[in-house]
């Protein structure tokens, strides 16, 4: 992907002056965005003339960035696949995931993932691409992604989702009536056993998890579960809802309730965030998917509830 960011100088009177790496410094970019830029021809100028990373600037300076990467992801096939892409710019992507794909490609789910379709997209355009997503999510989990499109997006997203910037809601299904009805569950979460995959809640050994809950909507004996991540540890939502006695139905895991849906009910239904590079707000939502609507059984269910 190739990008150009143009910067207006704006120095305020008690600095005088600012060296480039400071000022992209507080724009966000990482020591390592530096050095990655530092590699790349031409990728500093200042007013249109190429300069350096320890060039001063001036008032009223304008400062362009030019990423470079002309480079794809190894090992990842272009596979031309479904793909519903909610938003996209020069920066990022935002898309929602069907269940039952997976983020990532592995062993057993080599062609079939969400960096397959997104690859074979980006082919099509005969430009570059390489997968950097900032929000993954599990192979049955639908709903709401972000991918960065270049170095510099990848590296302030990273650092805004690991100071809970971005932000998250998940919608899920439960058998019974919750009570209450909202609260938050507060419990540490950890590996169970020498499982690599399965999480389960470790007062001792743990790693803190905070999930703030509300119940939406309640139809069919089920109760439609409004979810906020405050920490984002694996399988957070899922060990969580076990924990108080409401494990998700269809969840393989941790509760193989396949009675009306065969994946764990649980969609990435809202996201919010601010732009990496303008700073400007952005609020996206994901329609709840049609087998979790299936399974409340009323046509006002077909609409994605209020938050």
């Amino acid at each position: 992907m190739n990008r150009i960011i143009t910067y207006p100088i704006r120095i305020k009177d008690e600095e005088k002056t600012l060296r480039v790496e400071q000022f992209l410094r507080r724009k966000g970019y990482s020591y390592q965005n530096l050095t990655q830029l530092k590699k790349m021809p031409e990728s500093i100028l200042i007013n249109g003339t190429w300069s350096y990373m320890k060039s001063m600037l001036s008032d009223g300076d304008i400062l362009t960035v030019h990423i470079q990467e002309n480079d794809s992801s190894p090992n990842i096939p272009a596979v031309e696949l479904p793909l519903d892409i909610i938003y996209e710019d020069d920066d990022l992507i935002v898309v929602n995931k069907p269940a039952g794909m997976p983020t990532h490609p592995s062993l057993n789910n080599y062609r079939n993932s969400l960096a397959n379709a997104l690859m074979y997209y980006y082919e099509q355009q005969g430009k570059p691409f390489i997968f950097r997503c900032t929000n993954r999510l599990d192979r049955d989990t639908s709903g709401l992604t972000v991918i960065a499109k270049h170095l510099v997006s990848s590296s302030i997203l990273s650092q805004m989702a690991v100071r809970h910037e971005v932000r998250r809601e998940y919608l899920a299904l439960v058998r019974g009536r919750i009570t209450p009805m909202e609260g938050t569950i507060s419990a540490p979460i950890g590996r169970a056993g020498t499982s690599l995959i399965e999480r389960k809640i470790d007062f001792v050994h743990g790693e803190k998890a905070v999930t703030h809950y509300r119940v939406r909507e309640e139809k069919n004996g089920h109760s439609l579960v409004s979810l906020i991540l405050e920490t984002g540890r694996t399988h957070q939502i899922r060990v969580h809802m076990k924990y108080i006695g409401y494990p998700l139905i269809g969840d393989y895991l941790y509760n193989p309730d396949m009675e009306f849906i065969s994946r764990q009910a649980l969609h990435s239904h809202r996201l919010s965030f601010r732009h990496p590079i303008t700073g400007q707000e952005l609020a996206f939502a994901a329609p709840l998917p049609e087998d979790m609507k299936a399974v409340l059984g009323s046509p006002d269910s077909a609409r994605s509830p209020e938050v």
